[in-house]
């Protein structure tokens, strides 16, 4: 390690165009981003710098707690606050994959992506969508009247506004993006999707997580987290991942009445939509006029599509709508009317059934030979299984060992937890004899070594 360099507060202060919170951290990002101010040096008190500028602490603060959103600085400890480096792109490092194990693994069983054997075929919802009205026309439409009039009867409430996106995700980060600034509340359930956990993280937010059991979200634990008065509460209705939840509808009025004095807005995540086992319970039948609706098509009906819709608050939809007009202003109406066509296609529908009941089979099938070998892994509705494990890192490194490939649970928690794994269950294998054999290379990594021996 080189030598800690000391930046003198007075030199600093004289390089202080404007002794304000803002002129602070610009004059700071100047000196960064010249390398004046290199990686490594350590930056005086706040008390020091405050008094050598004339200011107070609190505009010191300020003007860090600015520098900490883009990264540029950070606290290490005795070493105090660094400076961390120029400003760059937030990495979702939850999405991006962790643990390299090479490039041999035969089983993909951590990335949660659809059964390519199972995805409705797109060339004549394609060719119809291009010979729609207004096809490459410059008009920014929302969504297209054919979807509107598509997913409109799907809609578990009346949604007050309609938006079509480029997926899921989308749907989700635009909301907490348009509706959250930074060191604002959003309450979340606990675990919950890793990119979720990447996009709060990124707006800069503070997470509030919600406890939850079989059936979603604990009434009492989400009772206890609006006390602090989230700006927003995002959950999963059904399909939960990593745990498989479904929220039942006696839980979903329980839920609604917690926040119905309240002026928190309601984000449903309908990850897996039409592939989901089970009936969509929501909030907004309750709270309309606050809850939004995100459903994905990407599993049940093609990733290359693309496309989910958000559906509910006036409000909170329109937000989103003046955020994209800065950039794509309107999602693909090609991509749009194919999905249309493709939820009112009868041979489409059964497609899409006959994948539902596959996917809930695979899944079956791995939680019933899991319990059988003494692993129980709990939830009833989504394309993964949460299976508990002895010990995260070496459970990863036996199945690597196998060829298999997993994703940690950690990556899913806000706290900590008991060691999980989430394992995608979409392209499992259906021969018996394999599936087995499957099995009883997860229940090895999963137990404590030695568990079994006598």
């Amino acid at each position: 390690m080189g030598v800690l360099v000391e930046v003198d507060p007075a030199w600093l202060g004289q390089q202080v165009r404007e002794p304000s919170a803002r002129g602070i951290a610009t004059s700071l990002i100047d000196l960064i981003r010249q390398g004046t101010l290199r990686p490594g040096a350590r930056l005086p008190t706040v008390r020091n710098l405050a008094r050598a500028l004339g200011v107070s602490p609190s505009t010191i603060a300020e003007a860090w707690s600015e520098l900490r959103k883009h990264r540029m600085i950070g606290t290490e400890g005795r070493r105090g606050t660094v400076v961390l480096g120029p400003p760059g792109v937030p990495h979702p490092a939850r999405y991006e994959r962790i643990g390299d194990f090479g490039s041999r693994l035969a089983i993909d069983l951590a990335i949660a992506a659809p059964d390519r054997t199972l995805l409705p075929p797109l060339d004549a919802a394609l060719a119809t969508a291009t010979s729609a009205e207004g096809f490459n026309g410059y008009v920014r439409e929302t969504i297209t009247p054919r979807l509107r009039a598509a997913v409109g009867p799907t809609w578990p409430f009346p949604a007050q506004s309609w938006l079509a996106l480029g997926g899921g995700y989308e749907g989700v980060q635009l909301l907490c993006q348009t509706t959250a600034l930074p060191g604002d509340r959003v309450a979340i359930e606990e675990p919950t999707a890793a990119r979720l956990l990447d996009i709060l993280e990124m707006i800069g937010v503070e997470v509030v997580p919600v406890a939850c059991d079989e059936d979603g979200p604990i009434p009492a634990a989400l009772a206890e987290s609006l006390r602090s008065s989230p700006v927003a509460f995002v959950y999963q209705p059904r399909g939960h991942s990593p745990c498989g939840y479904a929220v039942p509808e006696s839980r979903s009025a329980e839920l609604a009445r917690l926040l119905e004095p309240t002026n928190t807005l309601v984000v449903e995540d309908d990850g897996i939509g039409d592939l989901s086992t089970e009936p969509l319970s929501s909030i907004g039948t309750r709270l309309p006029g606050r809850t939004v609706l995100v459903r994905s098509y990407s599993k049940s009906h093609g990733p290359d599509l693309r496309l989910a819709i958000i559906g509910g608050a006036a409000e909170a939809v329109e937000r989103v709508r003046v955020l994209r007009s800065y950039g794509t202003g309107w999602t693909s109406r090609i991509l749009q009317d194919t999905l249309a066509h493709l939820l009112t296609d009868p041979a489409t529908q059964s497609i899409v059934e006959q994948a539902r009941t596959a996917y809930a089979r695979r899944r079956a099938s791995l939680a019933t030979l899991l319990s059988a070998r003494g692993v129980h892994t709990g939830g009833r509705d989504s394309l993964v299984l949460w299976v508990p494990v002895h010990d995260e890192s070496e459970a990863l490194v036996t199945l690597a060992a196998h060829g298999i490939s997993a994703a940690p649970g950690s990556r899913y928690r806000i706290r900590p937890g008991r060691p999980h794994l989430r394992l995608a269950i979409a392209a499992l294998t259906e021969e018996p004899t394999e599936l087995g054999e499957l099995a009883d290379v997860i229940a090895l990594a999963a137990k404590r070594p030695g568990a079994d021996r006598h």
